[in-house]
């Protein structure tokens, strides 16, 4: 990771455990299972918590708890779940108690809250893993629609695009962005916000990226377009803008303010540099070496055209291996 991108890195066990989902259905088809039905899988789900920055005693034995669940200790897990009563606690218990009614409960939970995308998500996991996965599809789906401003909605896009590398894109800037001085990452956030309430394009954009690397991107477009009000004829903000708002179900709200800004800013490496990362992330990856190369030929000592020759080596690094796997001979 460059110093550019080193801004608030927040993994939690929630988003790990998610993160394991993905790779376990990787491969299984560019948009979810294939198949409406299969038969139930082995061991017990991957558990999903989004419980954000929290850090309340509560939120971090929720968080012991998730760690003792993905080792294989739910019963441990669960006697800490069953001591709270909030819905991340609730979630936790059902999955702890695997596969006696985990589906019935989950499917409870979201008959009463329809519209929060943690349940959603877990109600999608659990389903997946039942067998179920035209319902674990339409979970997800149902995940990612109805709180956009979440990881839990981020989590289900990609979870529907299991072929797509992992995560999400976050905007790189030309800049090095300004040291935090707070301990905790509530606080560093509280930091970064504060400065931006001043018309300070970069301060707005280190506040965006750090929104973004914590699953807020709605919250994130609008941090980018402060900074495009601030100065409306600087490429970065407009461009961070149109990165947040890449998803992977809807890549048409990413591409289609990306694609004019390459008219309109024919000469800035970022332009061709992200639609390169964006294309990348769509799992398009030699329309993203195009874009790259275009980046690097304009002006190979600007910041992002050396992040589009770092990112070139990566994937020609990952070809070289793939390559030595299929020519391997057998033995």
């Amino acid at each position: 990771m460059s110093a550019r991108m080193r801004i608030l890195v927040v993994i939690g066990v929630a988003a790990v455990a998610a993160i394991g989902a993905v790779a376990f259905i990787s491969g299984r088809g560019s948009s979810g299972p294939s198949a409406s039905q299969t038969a139930a899988h082995t061991g017990s789900p991957p558990l999903a918590l989004d419980l954000g920055l929290r850090e309340d005693a509560q939120a971090q034995a929720l968080r012991q708890a998730a760690r003792l669940y993905a080792h294989h200790q739910p019963a441990k897990a669960g006697r800490i779940f069953d001591r709270y009563s909030s819905l991340p606690a609730q979630i936790g218990s059902a999955f702890a108690g695997w596969p006696n009614g985990t589906v019935s409960q989950l499917q409870g939970m979201a008959n009463r809250y329809p519209d929060n995308s943690l349940v959603l998500l877990n109600l999608g996991l659990a389903r997946y893993w039942s067998g179920d996965n035209a319902g674990a599809v339409q979970a997800w789906t149902d995940a990612y629609e109805a709180q956009p401003d979440t990881q839990s909605s981020l989590t289900a896009d990609g979870l529907l695009h299991p072929k797509t590398p992992q995560g999400i894109p976050v905007f790189v800037p030309s800049f090095t962005p300004p040291r935090v001085h707070a301990k905790t990452p509530a606080g560093q956030l509280a930091e970064l916000a504060a400065a931006a309430r001043k018309p300070d394009v970069r301060a707005r954009l280190t506040y965006g990226i750090a929104l973004q690397r914590v699953g807020r991107e709605v919250s994130a477009q609008r941090a980018y377009a402060s900074a495009a009000r601030v100065a409306p004829g600087d490429p970065e903000p407009l461009v961070a803008e149109a990165v947040a708002r890449f998803s992977r179900s809807q890549p048409v709200r990413a591409f289609s303010r990306l694609g004019p800004l390459s008219k309109r800013f024919p000469n800035e490496p970022t332009v061709r540099f992200h639609l390169g990362l964006l294309l990348a992330y769509q799992g398009d990856i030699a329309a993203a070496r195009t874009q790259f190369r275009k980046a690097q030929a304009l002006d190979p000592s600007d910041p992002l055209a050396k992040e589009a020759a770092r990112f070139l080596a990566q994937i020609d690094a990952v070809r070289h291996v793939n390559a030595g796997r299929t020519q391997a001979p057998a033995r």
